[in-house]
């Protein structure tokens, strides 16, 4: 959250869950926000873990916190920005994890768990409070 604000005080008013749908400006603006957050985290992360990746994409996607590719594309839903900062590690290094073990088997989570030892918080956390990142503007 702590990523937001400088980005909350620029908000036009009017752009919030509720009132108004959310501006293409306000959107651009935060995907750009996104952008930096998980290309510096997948960087940091991917060393950490000794691991490559291709290209980042930064979607909205319904369903999906984040994804990897087959071939090593990262993509990252960028209403995460709006949750706490051990969401968005959680996240990325699961899909960081996917390139070692493309499947959710009790070796991906140990990839996991050998990086983030509490990841099972942040993981609890977006279960039970993902949907509040929709209201989030």
């Amino acid at each position: 959250m702590k990523h937001l604000s400088r980005f909350e005080k620029q908000k036009e008013p009017g752009s919030s869950a509720g009132r108004a749908p959310l501006s293409e400006k306000d959107r651009a603006r935060y995907i750009a926000v996104a952008r930096d957050i998980f290309t510096k985290k997948a960087a940091s992360y991917a060393r950490i873990m000794n691991v490559t990746y291709g290209r980042i994409s930064i979607r909205e996607q319904k369903t999906r916190w984040g994804s990897c590719s087959s071939k090593g594309n990262l993509n990252f839903n960028w209403r995460l920005i709006f949750a706490p900062e051990e969401v968005l590690d959680y996240v990325v290094v699961h899909e960081l994890a996917h390139r070692r073990e493309m499947n959710h088997s009790k070796t991906f989570y140990a990839i996991v768990e050998s990086v983030l030892p509490d990841y099972r918080s942040p993981r609890r956390w977006l279960r039970e409070h993902g949907h509040s990142l929709w209201e989030a503007v």
